[in-house]
């Protein structure tokens, strides 16, 4: 019983640590080159917002173009008015409260505005460009920084690699550095050396580890990934990668540039939003000519109006002497009968409409539209220098990057050289020290160069395709790996 109970404790325990194994198996997001590009497009901060500045430039091209439409408002007040006030309809003046309603409807067209609504359309439709252009260029220099940190830890991970096996290489010799000290053959010196070899060889590891999370960690924040997801990176075919192209013409690569990189549509497309301002400026020196009309009309409990009159009378208007005869009027007196005006009926009879143009002639503003104006140039040939330097920092940059692939062309074949030399220095250092024909000094330096010229001829490789990819990313090649 208590055998199966035991087995049945060590079942478990195997299900459970095969679970668990699956379960970081399936954790393990493995990543290519290409999906870590389209993550980062998709979800990298950075490109939003520049996606949003993009939304609003559309915002502000609509209502710039709805700017021509006429405009339109209306606005009604009403309240009590008291203390002394004027009767409606005389001179005279009395102290009583009154309730009053007004209502009008103005419309509004700018007929012409020395041709600032359109060049305001064109610079908008032209600051679009603009947005368009900066979000390109963020989303072609993330781009690289993926491709950049992408290749850090293919570099990274090699070095990884070497480390390890620079590792066992340690270890092996204190293994038997320490069986020859054991039999009296090797001083205690030659131990510590030993195990000081292998102490470096494991903080070499860490080192390499290390530096190999922290490229890890940065391309899970260019695609805004959970910090906390394990994903491996896929590795492509090392032999293809040494096949690139490492001859290029500076001038052919820079004439290319030149027409096809975001920072230079970027910077031309700033000018002529800036050549447009210039424009817009100069249309304050212009009249300003605009149609209008209003509607209105208005309501008063204090208005009355009439209902009626009384009966004719013939007024008595004096005597006949003598007689006592009253001589009555030929004419009739009648009075009007007031009543109160309903609120509709008064609005529908005092409705006035009123249509006219209106003419706006500037003739003396403080120099304002001058100063605007010459600013506005002032900026232009701000943008127009800008333009240029980006264009000389872009053809200094491309310059750099030729020279830079070629030395790191030169520096690999010099690296695979060294460590091709410090591999078979390492061998017949190894099968001398074996036989007692050399001591652990020279043999640990044999062992330090070929770990450092091991270390070297991999980030030179690296290196490599790095420039290259590089000169691709400026030619407008998709760049792939």
């Amino acid at each position: 019983m208590k055998q199966n109970t035991s087995v049945l404790k060590r079942a478990g325990i195997m299900a459970a640590l095969l679970v668990t194994a699956g379960f970081t198996v399936k954790a393990q997001e493995r990543i290519t080159l290409q999906q870590a590009v389209d993550r980062m497009l998709a979800n990298n901060l950075n490109i939003k917002q520049a996606q949003v500045t993009e939304a609003i430039g559309y915002a502000d091209l609509q209502q710039s173009k709805n700017n021509l439409l006429p405009s339109l408002n209306g606005s009604s007040n009403g309240g009590y008015n008291f203390g002394r006030s004027q009767v409606a309809g005389t001179f005279a003046f009395s102290n009583q409260a009154s309730f009053n309603v007004n209502a009008n409807a103005q419309m509004n067209v700018t007929l012409f505005q020395g041709g600032q609504l359109r060049n305001q359309i064109i610079q908008n439709r032209l600051t679009v460009d603009v947005n368009q252009s900066n979000t390109a260029k963020i989303k072609n220099d993330l781009i690289l920084n993926v491709v950049t940190t992408y290749l850090q830890i293919l570099v990274n991970q090699d070095l990884v690699t070497a480390a390890k096996q620079q590792i066992d290489i340690a270890n092996q010799n204190q293994q038997r550095v320490q069986i020859s000290f054991d039999a009296g053959k090797n001083t205690l010196a030659d131990l510590s050396q030993a195990k000081a070899q292998s102490a470096t060889a494991n903080l070499n590891l860490t080192n390499a580890e290390n530096q190999l999370n922290i490229s890890v960690l940065t391309l899970k924040q260019l695609m805004e990934m959970n910090p906390y997801t394990e994903i491996t990176v896929e590795r492509p075919d090392i032999s293809r990668l040494t096949n690139v192209q490492t001859a290029y013409d500076a001038n052919e690569v820079a004439n290319t540039a030149l027409g096809i990189n975001p920072d230079i549509k970027l910077a031309e497309a700033r000018e002529r939003t800036f050549a447009q301002s210039i424009k817009i400026a100069k249309g304050a020196y212009y009249p300003t000519l605009s149609m209008y009309g209003n509607l209105a009309s208005s309501y008063s409990n204090r208005f009355t109006q009439i209902l009626g009159y009384t009966p004719p009378t013939f007024p008595v208007i004096g005597k006949v002497e003598g007689s006592n005869t009253s001589v009555i009027s030929v004419t009739p007196s009648v009075s009007p009968i007031q009543g109160p005006y309903p609120f509709l009926d008064q609005f529908r009879n005092n409705f006035n409409q009123g249509v006219g143009l209106s003419l706006q002639i500037p003739i003396f503003n403080r120099f304002l539209a001058h100063t605007n104006v010459k600013k506005a140039q002032l900026n232009y040939q701000n943008a127009q220098l800008n333009t240029q330097l980006s264009k000389n920092n872009l053809t200094k940059i491309i310059m750099q990057a030729v020279l830079d692939l070629n030395a790191a062309t030169k520096q690999y074949q010099s690296a695979t050289q060294t460590f091709e030399a410090n591999r078979d220095a390492l061998n017949v250092t190894q099968q001398r020290y074996d036989v007692g024909l050399v001591n652990s000094l020279d043999y640990n330096t044999a062992v330090t160069n070929f770990n450092r010229s091991q270390n070297d001829m991999i980030q030179a490789q690296y290196a490599v395709i790095f420039r290259s990819k590089i000169i691709d990313y400026y030619l407008g090649k998709t760049i792939t790996l």
